[in-house]
């Protein structure tokens, strides 16, 4: 077994992988031109980066040199054959023998690769990916091929880890604004204003609001909060709005709907979970039904009484394959002419650390018979400030006019 007779020089390392010009690059293209160095540099013949999809936990090949591009896009299941075994144990790898019983791509073997090196790709804890090369000669790579290796790919899964925080914030944020209705429905006798502000220390959520006619003169009205952020909350925030609206065409009690809706996340997305509040307003009697899943209480707010918390049952929050032990109930509630109803998200009322009733007090203490957009802009001034939230927040007010 032949080893390489010159070591890698470390400082090209760092001058290949931190190269300022290799900033401004796609990251497909960045990935392609780091593989080039390392190719050169390292003296093998292929160098591949595999990037990890944590939903479906297997790794998709994204750049390589020395290799069929037909290979972009093949997959690996995390823990199978050499690069999944990377992935599993979160450590080098060296394989002196490539073939079907050691590796899983066929693409591998039949490139004739005789030795191949795989090391993680780690950022904050979090595996990104893997990085592995290759040669067709016999070759014996050393302890330090391998630390070498391994710091080239933790500066290079940083680069992808900003990149792919950048891109998903930006598709979360505007896929969440997309869902958001962008006008409220014209209903005689109502009025509707409405916040979404996104949090800043952490990626996009899955806060959510919504407001929509129904058959039989009734209107509905939900507020939800995915657990998570990112890309995957949003998603999941736009299958819970699109199931409780196919479901509040078929039922009309909103504790059914909420059933069906538990049922179809803890069957179909079993590892998600979200809090909502979901109520019907009748518009004929102006009776509003809620049900509540593991949300904060809406805020009601008659003429000549303070705003209260509404005394609703807070039934299991949906998701996470938990069978309720009860059935969800509803509860009926009159409204009348001035009535202001408030809903929101935790995020407007939590902080790390301390009591949420002063926060409740304080929030109480805005809601009033103003018109619904004087009443946002109290409530986000005077729980916010000018400092922006840490979490993202959603607000809905609505208020039936005084002469209803």
């Amino acid at each position: 077994m032949l080893e390489r007779s010159e070591p890698v020089d470390r400082v090209s390392v760092l001058e290949a992988v931190t190269d300022v010009a290799l900033r401004h690059l796609k990251l497909d293209e960045f990935l392609r031109a780091v593989l080039d160095r390392i190719q050169r540099l390292f003296e093998v013949d292929t160098a591949s980066v595999l990037l990890h999809d944590s939903a479906a936990d297997v790794l998709t090949v994204a750049a390589s040199v020395g290799m069929d591009e037909a290979g972009h896009g093949v997959t690996v299941p995390v823990g199978a054959g050499f690069t999944g075994r990377v992935a599993a144990t979160r450590a080098p790898v060296v394989l002196d023998r490539v073939d079907h019983t050691t590796v899983v791509s066929p693409l591998l073997w039949r490139r004739g690769l005789h030795a191949l090196l795989g090391v993680p790709m780690l950022a904050g804890g979090e595996l990104v990916g893997v990085l592995h090369i290759g040669s067709v000669t016999p070759r014996r790579f050393t302890a330090e091929d391998t630390q070498l290796l391994n710091l080239v790919a933790d500066r290079v899964a940083l680069t992808i880890q900003a990149d792919v925080n950048s891109a998903e914030r930006a598709a979360a944020t505007a896929l969440q604004r997309s869902l958001l209705p962008a006008r409220f429905p014209a209903v005689d006798g109502f009025s509707f204003a409405a916040r979404y502000i996104p949090g800043t220390s952490m990626t996009v959520g899955g806060d959510w609001y919504d407001v929509f006619t129904l058959p039989g003169d009734r209107l509905g009205l939900v507020i939800g909060d995915v657990a998570g952020h990112g890309l995957a909350a949003a998603v999941v925030m736009g299958r819970l709005r699109s199931a409780l609206r196919a479901y509040a065409l078929i039922y009309t009690s909103p504790a059914k709907v909420l059933t069906n809706l538990h049922a179809k996340v803890s069957h179909f997305e079993h590892r998600s979970m979200a809090t909502a509040a979901y109520g019907v307003i009748d518009l004929t009697t102006r009776q509003l039904t809620l049900s509540v899943a593991g949300h904060l209480p809406p805020v009601l707010a008659l003429p000549g009484h303070p705003a209260t918390l509404l005394t609703a049952p807070a039934d299991i929050p949906i998701g996470l394959g938990i069978t309720p032990k009860r059935p969800r109930r509803d509860t009926v509630i009159d409204l009348p002419p001035g009535a202001v109803l408030a809903f929101y998200t935790d995020g407007l009322i939590e902080r790390p650390g301390h009591a949420l009733d002063p926060y409740l007090d304080q929030l109480l203490s805005t809601i009033t018979q103003a018109d619904p957009n004087t009443i946002c802009t109290h409530v986000t001034e005077s729980l916010l400030g000018d400092t922006p939230p840490r979490d993202d927040v959603a607000l809905l007010v609505l208020r039936l006019t005084p002469d209803a």
